[in-house]
């Protein structure tokens, strides 16, 4: 069917459509606009940059974590959802298992992963340096469940081990 248009206004920029990607496609968040009101576990402050209330997200959730000097996190695990952990300042110390038996560190510029329903527990491992770190979760919703763990004594270090370093690394 076709459509009568006036030829003069068919091309004035002012009646036309936005594009369709042109507010539902890329987005930046300002580091200075993240949203505090997430769930937390006591020891940490958590920000949202990238959820489905703030952006629409339907597999995703990213935000920040400030772990300040000689602090840690309560034990916690995020249900089914899977996290990564990237640490941009400072040194992170994780434990993690049913006690807490298990430990490792990462630095700057070091990844960390953690599988869904694992008790685990952040630590900052420096008594003078804040410990700041990006997150991502593999759902557009935060999920963070606290637990009542008594963490074992001496937890057991444990090297980072993959296909491309099976003798692992700290």
């Amino acid at each position: 069917m076709a459509h009568d248009h006036d030829h003069e206004h068919a091309h004035d920029p002012a009646h036309e459509e936005d594009p369709p990607w042109k507010h539902n496609g890329v987005r930046v968040i300002p580091g200075n606009q993240l949203d505090g009101n997430v769930p937390s576990t006591p020891g940490m402050d958590r920000k949202a940059a990238i959820t489905f209330a703030r952006v629409g997200a339907q597999k995703l959730w990213a935000g920040t974590v400030t772990i300040h000097p000689d602090a840690k996190t309560g034990a916690h695990h995020h249900g089914h959802l899977e996290s990564v952990i990237y640490v941009v300042k400072g040194r992170a110390r994780m434990r993690w298992g049913d006690q807490l038996e298990f430990t490792a560190e990462a630095g700057p510029g070091d990844f960390i992963y953690v599988p869904p329903y694992v008790p685990h527990q952040e630590i900052n491992a420096s008594p003078t340096e804040v410990l700041e770190c990006v997150l991502c979760r593999s759902d557009g919703q935060a999920v963070a469940v606290n637990l009542d763990i008594e963490p074992a004594e001496k937890p057991e270090t444990v090297l980072w081990v993959d296909p491309t370093h099976p003798t692992g690394g700290v």
